[in-house]
């Protein structure tokens, strides 16, 4: 392969099986289950990376099946955001993934900097009840439920949330194992359509683990819960801070 066949086809690796296609991505039928809890404002802070500032000490707590999605396929995905604030703008800064699908880990880490670790989370209807669990490996790291349905919620603050910049903090490095890149990544969500939206009885439980570190921000307290169906797109992204020049 010639120089310039590389410049010209090098999207993604391996240069010529790349393990995702080149965006828009698209999701259909997008469900979520996101318990908001209450934690410790110390651990939080130990988290949050400046310039973003901590709101309150919530965590938003998050299971996301994802059965149609352009280029990534069909899988499941747990997580914990944390609202935050942007030079006075609120948003929410992406602390940790888990996720079953190499796809999604390789673009998201490679592409915008989701912070994507391989595990085997599910989220499922069982009787009258959401569950949502996360194992890494062997070990059950995470147990969400909610009761099914129980009161319908107004879409529009899910919409006014969905709308929020979301930030990441994305990492390369160099060859010789010195960071190449560390900037503070912003991206969006777009062309969102909620198809329903519910809330019910909820309840949070996460188990210390020396990899999978979803208890290093402990429940308190369940603030609330939502469910809600929804179709987007997944937008690109922009830096708003380059930690290795300052600027």
């Amino acid at each position: 392969m010639k120089a310039d066949q590389v410049r010209s086809t090098a999207f993604a690796m391996p240069l010529t099986s790349p393990a995702y296609p080149p965006g828009p991505y698209r999701f259909v039928n997008r469900e979520y289950l996101i318990i908001t809890y209450r934690t410790d404002p110390d651990a939080l802070r130990a988290v949050v990376p400046e310039p973003l500032e901590i709101v309150e000490p919530l965590v938003n707590y998050e299971f996301i099946r994802m059965p149609d999605s352009t280029g990534f396929g069909d899988y499941t995905e747990t997580g914990q955001a944390i609202p935050v604030r942007l030079n006075g703008v609120a948003g929410s800064y992406t602390h940790a993934m888990f996720l079953d699908d190499e796809a999604p880990i390789a673009g998201g880490r490679e592409l915008w900097g989701f912070p994507k670790k391989l595990a085997s989370p599910k989220f499922a209807v069982e009787s009258d009840v959401l569950v949502g669990t996360l194992h890494y490996g062997s070990v059950l790291c995470a147990v969400a439920t909610m009761g099914y349905k129980h009161r319908k919620l107004d879409p529009a603050p899910l919409l006014a949330s969905l709308a929020r910049p979301n930030f990441l903090i994305k990492i390369i490095p160099h060859v010789d194992g010195t960071p190449r890149i560390c900037e503070l990544v912003r991206y969006g969500l777009e062309d969102v359509t909620i198809k329903g939206a519910w809330t019910g009885p909820a309840a949070l439980d996460l188990h210390p683990h020396a990899i999978c570190d979803v208890a290093k921000l402990p429940v308190l307290e369940v603030v609330s819960a939502s469910h809600f169906v929804a179709d987007l797109t997944l937008g690109m992204g922009s830096v708003v801070h380059d930690y290795l020049t300052g600027a």
